[in-house]
């Protein structure tokens, strides 16, 4: 085993699995076709480990991870980012030998898909329903139908649907609230499909959160979930009561450097740089970037939320812990921070190292 002495992200591949287990059979129970999000892990052996669940299509974010993951042997890629225009020639590229899916939102890229597009390409159009980070309002069917428009001289195009990320699940207060949000984002998907059926009649509905992946229990005229986060799981989803601390797959493991003890602050060696400045409020309203696990007693011990990741800087961490927690923590020891956003910690680091001391690779960053 690899010995650990800087930060290093350490995976389970055994909750993976479980958690991809879960999920797989959750798509399976509502009929629905499961595309996971690889943009979370990277990784093409992670990747694999999909497949044993019998999954053979998978959602990338970027062209790039497109190429990797199609240089890895999946033929079935959607990339779940509009389009960017200047990529057209790698996205051609792509088209020619595997079954490719993109997204488009606005007239202008519409147009250039339509002028040179070579090959065989499916195409869904991407709506906002509350996220308000980019895609079309719902309500925009006049826009809707100039995209439509300007894609149906290529007959390389193929209209599949409409797509959505429903990430305001993630601003959601309660479990309760992620339910409500789902719901309304289904009624504005169901209602643009029964609009366009006629002319459409294989259209789709895809959607692509993991809190609602994970705990609703109606799909009404969804067709594909494309959920990523859910195979590691982090303290975002285990604050929103997604779920549990037995979920989580991913911790980062990092030196202790020095104490405080007029400040009842720890430092370690683990920064912004590692963790990412992604941060939740804690249950005294402070700014949390991640949860802390110590080893005592040859026990692995979660601490309460009093004790926490209170700042981070490039390559510094700052745990603040009360003061009968003080004790526990020895320059040299190895703390667990469970990170608040796994997908952006896994991204920074580049590469996992298993409880078994292996090490896995993502794909690289060029």
């Amino acid at each position: 085993m690899n010995e650990i002495i800087r930060p290093t992200l350490i995976i389970d591949k055994e909750i993976c699995l479980r958690n991809i287990e879960n999920m797989a059979g959750r798509a399976a129970k509502y009929n629905l076709k499961f595309r996971p999000h690889f943009k979370t892990h990277q990784s093409a052996e992670v990747g694999e480990w999909f497949k044993l669940f019998g999954v053979d299509a998978i959602t990338v974010s970027s062209v790039q991870m497109a190429e990797y993951f199609a240089a890895n042997g999946w033929k079935d890629i959607t990339i779940a980012f509009s389009v960017n225009i200047l990529e057209i020639e790698n996205i051609n590229s792509m088209a020619a030998s595997i079954k490719l899916n993109v997204l488009v939102e606005n007239r202008e890229a519409a147009k250039v898909l339509a002028e040179k597009i070579k090959y065989p390409l499916g195409v869904y159009i991407k709506i906002d329903t509350g996220a308000h980070r980019t895609g079309i309002s719902p309500s925009k069917t006049s826009t809707i139908n100039a995209i439509l428009k300007k894609l149906s001289p290529n007959k390389k195009l193929t209209f599949k649907g409409f797509l959505t990320h429903a990430g305001h699940t993630y601003k959601a207060k309660s479990t309760n609230d992620i339910f409500s949000r789902h719901f309304d984002t289904l009624l504005k998907l169901k209602s643009l499909k029964q609009k366009y059926k006629k002319d459409f009649p294989l259209i789709e509905i895809s959607i692509g959160d993991t809190p609602a992946a994970s705990i609703c229990t109606t799909f009404d005229g969804v067709d594909e979930i494309r959920p990523g986060n859910f195979i590691f799981y982090d303290l975002m989803q285990l604050n929103l009561g997604v779920c549990t601390t037995e979920n989580i797959a991913v911790k980062m493991v990092c030196p202790v450097v020095s104490k405080h003890i007029l400040r009842n602050e720890i430092v370690i060696y683990g920064g912004a740089v590692h963790l990412s400045k992604e941060w939740i409020t804690n249950i005294n309203g402070k700014q949390t970037f991640g949860r802390i696990i110590i080893k005592k007693d040859g026990d692995r011990i979660l601490l309460d939320p009093l004790n926490y990741v209170s700042k981070l800087s490039q390559e510094h961490g700052i745990l603040k812990v009360i003061h009968n927690q003080f004790k526990n923590f020895d320059v040299g020891d190895l703390v667990e921070i469970i990170p608040v956003h796994s997908c952006l910690t896994a991204n920074l680091m580049g590469h996992y190292q298993t409880t078994d001391g292996e090490i896995i690779s993502m794909m690289p960053k060029y």
